[in-house]
Formats: C-alpha cells, structure tokens, sequence
C-alpha cells in the first residue's frame, strides 16, 4: 500500500548528500515536475540553500510557515534515520488555514 502517493500532503525526500530520493505526487505537483535524481540544494535559492546544507550537517529539524499565491503552508523539515544511521531529510509541505486555533492540552492527573 503506498499511501503517501496520493496524500494531501507534499512529501520529499532527500539523501545526507541532497538527491531527491523520492517526491508524491502533491510533491511533484508543488515542485513544477518530477526531481528525483536532482540535488535539493540546486533547487533551492541563498539563503534557504545554506540553511539545508546546516540541517544536513547537523541533522536538525527546520519548522516555519509560508503563504505563496494566496495559500499558507507549514514546511517542515527533518532527518530521517535507518538503524541509527542519519540518512538525509524529509520536507512535509502542508496546506494550512490562515487562522487556525491552538489547544493545549494538560495532561490527566492522576
């Protein structure tokens, strides 16, 4: 079952040296076409080249929201692992809502 094909969600994967591993079809649709086998950092503009070249370096996690063409998204970026080992990076690109509400949950006391 491949699920994440047609998600609603733009899923794009990367390896620790930036070729796309893998992009769904919401991906490939935000994208502009298929670019698997192309390196993220030629895909990317300063400063969001470097800032995926230090996510990579470091294996950090990268979160922010963007609004293009009249649509707010939540990016977010992160390693992925096989067996410990760092692999690359994932980006999640989410359609959200300009307003959205927040909760916060307590946890149950006992």
């Amino acid at each position: 079952m491949d699920y994440m094909k047609e998600l609603n969600v733009a899923i794009t994967v990367c390896d620790k040296e930036g070729k796309i591993l893998q992009m769904n079809d919401k991906s490939q649709k935000t994208n502009h076409g298929d670019l698997v086998g192309q390196n993220v950092l030629d895909c990317h503009p300063e400063p969001a080249r470097t800032k995926l070249v230090r996510l990579m370096e470091e294996h950090a996690t990268n979160a922010y929201t963007i609004e293009k063409n009249g649509v707010k998204k939540l990016i977010y970026q992160t390693p992925w692992y096989e067996n410990g080992e760092f692999m690359g990076l994932v980006e999640f690109s989410l359609e959200i809502p300009f307003e959205m509400p927040h909760y916060i949950r307590k946890p149950k006391t006992e």
